[in-house]
């Protein structure tokens, strides 16, 4: 079965390694809490907001052992008024035999605001 799993997290600064760091931290929460093998892994969606721009997200993928042929995209989150800054979300596809239920979708840092009823 193919499912999605949610993830997201904040930075303080627009500094390259504290984005890496922040995203290698949610990545390796999602993959462990859910289980995830990378061959199993269909592709990954990133998004920041506008405020951060130092450093492509996806770059902390290629720092995991095993992880190289997992296709990438990052984009631009919409600008909505009000909206959580210097957010990074992630969004990463997978087969996996888990039920939608059970899917351990990972907020940190500020976004635990964005999905509060996911957040344990």
């Amino acid at each position: 079965m193919l499912r999605g799993i949610r993830g997201a997290t904040t930075v303080e600064n627009n500094e390259k390694d504290e984005i890496l760091q922040a995203t290698e931290e949610l990545l390796l929460q999602m993959i462990e809490q859910n289980n995830v093998n990378p061959e199993y892994v269909t592709s990954i969606q990133f998004t920041m907001t506008n405020d951060l721009n130092a450093v492509f997200p996806a770059e902390a993928v290629r720092s995991l052992k095993g992880w190289m042929h997992v296709p990438l995209l990052c984009s631009s989150e919409i600008a909505v008024e009000g909206a959580l800054p210097s957010c990074i979300r992630v969004l990463m596809t997978v087969n996996t035999e888990i039920n939608q239920d059970q899917i351990q979708h990972i907020y940190l840092e500020k976004a635990v605001s964005l999905r509060p009823d996911l957040v344990s």
